[in-house]
């Protein structure tokens, strides 16, 4: 194997020692799949924003006879973040700048996909929060977000989601389909669909028998009271599969 360096000379890898060529030639075969896991992600992202600006465009028309506070709004929060509010909710969808590999005992391990090329295993990130929206409207860094969902991506476009009520995309079609537009907006709606019906439960008394005097001296809208739409109780409770709705 034989590196250009500087345009006219090259390095011959077998000058080096066996640690030394190891080194260069898992740097060299690691960082390009990570790039292009990253540049696919980071497609697949920018897609994704521009799907969320088109939904909110196409169902707000819908909306208009409704009280004003029943409004869908786009927002982009940056590079690595956007957000689509649904009335009292917030979906926050952020990529994580890293590549993942996966737990050996992660069951993506044993789909031939991966079992034929390891590097195939190595995945971005994109996950997907609920927030409510009061959380930000009031500045309560205290409350509680769930993730609802989140989408892998590698270096072939190759896919597959984790999350709640994502019964149509398991770890099993990963290495068989590419993210494309339509799926993407199947994911975004599902993500918008359970967090319209992830209700904001009272949390259990015991939790919230005792305040300070800080905590009521300080204005409703500034309150460090901690809320979250499951305060109190367990988040795998409400997978799909435990639902009756």
């Amino acid at each position: 194997m034989e590196q250009e360096n500087g345009g006219n000379s090259s390095i011959n890898l077998e000058t080096l020692d066996a640690k030394g060529r190891s080194i260069v030639e898992t740097l060299v075969q690691k960082s390009t799949v990570k790039m292009a896991v990253y540049d696919h992600t980071f497609e697949t992202f920018n897609m994704l924003k521009e799907i969320l600006h088109e939904l909110v465009n196409d169902l707000n028309p819908y909306l208009r006879e409704l009280d004003r506070r029943v409004r869908l709004e786009y927002r982009d929060r940056g590079k690595f973040e956007a957000e689509v509010r649904l009335a009292g909710d917030v979906l926050l969808f952020s990529m994580h700048t890293n590549v993942f590999e996966f737990d050996r005992d992660h069951s993506i391990w044993k789909l031939s996909y991966v079992e034929k090329d390891g590097l195939n295993s190595y995945c971005g990130v994109i996950n997907m929060y609920n927030f409510l929206s009061d959380s930000f409207k009031y500045n309560r860094a205290e409350d509680l977000g769930y993730l609802v969902g989140r989408l892998f991506i590698n270096r072939d476009l190759q896919y597959f989601v984790e999350g709640k009520r994502q019964t149509d995309y398991l770890c099993g079609t990963f290495g068989t389909q590419q993210i494309t537009k339509e799926a993407l907006i199947n994911i975004i709606q599902t993500a918008m669909q359970y967090t319209l019906d992830f209700d904001l439960l009272v949390p259990p008394y015991d939790i919230v028998k005792i305040a300070t005097v800080s905590q009521m001296n300080t204005k409703v809208e500034n309150s460090k009271l901690q809320t979250g739409k499951r305060l109190g109780f367990r988040f795998n409770s409400d997978d799909i599969a435990g639902e009756q709705k």
